[in-house]
């Protein structure tokens, strides 16, 4: 049998890639913090240019202030705005999340959809927000979320030479099984923020630095 090397295409060293990271990250699973498809939405949106860590800090008082959409689409923006302040861009992300709350309020009867397109007329819920709460709240694998860590891994990994969100996950949906879509993400987002730094990659460590063609540069 042929050991699988860097360089053998992409396809063959997909199955690889993917067992050896569910071997190293058995528990790898959304880092944010929820307990419905309303809130995951919300932590969503908050989480652009912020980390899970931080977002975790304010949907906590977040969500005791307002616990439904109903809630949150009534709220005083200017109050709404200091409670996520920290988060950055709270402004725009305060307009987003209250214009989420209130079509679903209007359009929906206060549920969050569980379909993609319909998702994706949310006010702040472009492809990546609904494929994350798809797949982490309903279980549905409509695409593979691709965030800053799953971008570079792509890419150093050579699973993708696309430059964009949108291609890159075409590429990542063309070489895993449609089951793995899910955890896709979030193996090579535990991967990305554990091992695989946007600076410095910690190849010595990595359990698929043999099957990098990055690693070899």
């Amino acid at each position: 049998m042929t050991t699988l090397t860097a360089a053998a295409p992409a396809a063959e060293r997909m199955p690889e890639i993917i067992r050896l990271l569910h071997e190293t990250y058995p528990d790898a699973k959304c880092e944010l913090d929820f307990n419905n498809a309303w809130e995951l939405l919300v932590a969503t949106i908050l989480s652009a240019q912020c980390t899970d860590q931080k977002v975790n800090q304010v949907t906590p008082a977040l969500f005791a202030r307002y616990p439904t959409p109903q809630d949150l689409a009534e709220a005083d923006i200017a109050e709404l705005e200091q409670m996520i302040y920290s988060t950055g861009f709270y402004r725009n992300k305060a307009k987003s999340i209250q214009g989420a709350a209130r079509r679903l309020v209007e359009v929906y009867g206060g549920e969050v959809p569980a379909d993609i397109k319909e998702l994706q007329t949310l006010p702040g819920a472009a492809r990546k927000t609904a494929n994350v709460v798809l797949g982490n709240a309903f279980g549905i694998a409509e695409g593979v979320v691709v965030d800053t860590h799953v971008k570079r891994l792509a890419q150093r990994l050579a699973l993708s030479s696309e430059t964009t969100p949108e291609k890159i996950e075409r590429d990542l949906m063309a070489l895993a099984p449609r089951g793995e879509w899910i955890d896709l993400s979030h193996l090579l987002i535990f991967q990305g923020r554990r091992v695989c730094d946007a600076r410095k990659p910690n190849c010595a460590i990595c359990t698929i630095s043999h099957l990098c063609p990055s690693s070899l540069v």
